[in-house]
C-alpha cells in the first residue's frame, strides 16, 4: 500500500531531502507545503493518509497552529519534525495531540518508525 503524503516545511533544501528519503521508503508526496495556507490548500485539494509537520513556516500560520486547522476539519495523522524541542514547544505540541515528534536531524529508521507508529494508531 502506498502512503500519500504531504511535507510542509519551509526550508526548501530540507523539503528536498525529507521527499527524496519518503519516495525511497516507498512512499508518494502529493505535495509540499512551505506555509501554513498552502499545506491547508494541499489538505483540501488532495487525499492524504499522513502529514509531515514543521514548526517553523512562512507566512501567517505556524506548524502547530496548522495542525489544531487540520485536526478540526480531517482526520489525518500529523508527525512533527523539527529542531525546536524546548518545554515550551513541545508543551504547544501535546495540545494537537500529535502521533509522533521528530527531532532534526533524524535517520531513515526513526522517520519509518514514526510512520508506521502513526498509521497504526489510526
Amino acid at each position: 500500500m502506498t502512503i500519500k503524503i504531504i511535507i510542509v516545511e519551509d526550508e526548501s533544501i530540507v523539503a528536498w531531502d525529507l521527499e527524496q528519503r519518503l519516495k525511497l521508503l516507498g512512499h508518494e508526496v502529493v505535495g509540499i507545503a512551505a506555509s501554513g495556507a498552502d499545506a491547508l490548500n494541499l489538505v483540501k485539494n488532495n487525499k492524504v493518509d499522513l502529514i509531515l509537520m514543521d514548526i517553523i513556516l512562512k507566512g501567517n500560520l505556524n506548524g502547530i497552529e496548522t495542525a489544531i486547522l487540520i485536526k478540526k476539519d480531517y482526520n489525518i495523522p500529523i508527525i512533527y519534525n523539527s529542531a525546536n524541542s524546548d518545554f515550551k514547544t513541545l508543551e504547544e505540541i501535546k495540545k494537537t495531540e500529535p502521533y509522533e515528534y521528530l527531532v532534526k536531524p533524524f535517520d531513515d529508521t526513526k522517520l519509518k518508525k514514526a510512520i508506521n507508529n502513526a498509521l497504526n494508531c489510526q
